[in-house]
């Protein structure tokens, strides 16, 4: 007998006997790529691509030539070289005195460093303080200074300079009748660095307690002292208890007039033992 086999539409055939069986469906294999050569169409997505790749490369390149000139005009023009300076606060000194001192004349201003222009100012002894600030305006540096105030002209031999109430030494600029003169006494033209501070105080203390006294003298022995217009002299040592001395002062000299004694000088650098020459 013969076997029929047919296949219905599903793919599924049917055998002699009825029964039905699936056949195995072949698996689906990818179509090989194909080298079309260089003459290959290109996509849309493609070609867009790419046209947006160069004009960023365009534009990314357009801002380095603008940084590049940006930072030659900012290294190259004169303009932003320092030439001059704004300064505040002067009394005695000048304003190029201090554009000199600042050592920052034609320094670009991309290298002026505040700081150091504010310790190279603090080098001179006329500058009690400074402050530097740099803008974008001309002119870029602005400085503002404070003098130290001078409290007495102190001299010795040929020599003078400016005190401040600190005790330490300026210079000398210009003449300054109204401060206290110090002269001292037997020394050389060498002015110390500072004087100690218990002499400049105690300057200025007899200076408000003798009115009339503008003149001083100093001796390393006897420390600071008068020349009274009566005809005497007085040592009050180094500057220390200058009230209480003068008040011990005072009442000696009462006394001795009152007694009709001459003397010719007072020291009075101990006021628990005063003594006479």
């Amino acid at each position: 007998m013969r076997r029929l086999t047919w296949y219905s539409d599903d793919g599924a055939f049917l055998d002699g006997y009825g029964m039905t069986s699936r056949t195995r469906q072949p698996a689906r294999t990818r179509a090989p790529a194909i080298y079309r050569g260089a003459d290959a169409p290109i996509s849309a997505a493609d070609h867009v691509e790419g046209r947006t790749f160069i004009r960023w490369r365009f534009v990314s390149g357009f801002f380095v030539v603008l940084l590049l000139i940006a930072l030659a005009v900012l290294f190259i023009a004169d303009t932003f070289y320092v030439h001059e300076i704004a300064v505040a606060g002067l009394e005695t000194m000048t304003m190029q005195e201090i554009y000199a001192l600042s050592g920052i004349a034609d320094t670009h201003v991309f290298w002026v460093d505040p700081a150091q222009v504010r310790r190279s100012l603090l080098e001179s002894p006329t500058i009690a303080d400074a402050q530097v600030s740099v803008r974008w305006e001309a002119p870029m540096v602005q400085i503002l200074i404070q003098e130290r105030e001078p409290a007495l002209v102190w001299q010795q031999g040929e020599t003078e300079t400016w005190i401040d109430v600190q005790g330490r030494v300026m210079e000398q600029r210009g003449e300054r009748p109204d401060l206290l003169r110090v002269i001292v006494d037997g020394e050389t033209d060498i002015i110390p660095e500072r004087i100690a501070l218990n002499i400049v105080t105690g300057s200025l203390q007899l200076r408000e307690l003798l009115p009339g006294t503008s003149v001083l003298r100093y001796s390393s022995a006897y420390g600071l002292g008068i020349v009274d217009a009566r005809g005497w002299s007085a040592w009050f040592g180094d500057g220390i208890d200058i009230p209480e001395k003068i008040l011990v002062y005072n009442a000696i000299i009462a006394d001795l007039l009152e007694r009709g004694v001459t003397f010719e000088t007072i020291f009075v650098i101990n006021p628990d033992a005063p003594w006479r020459r």
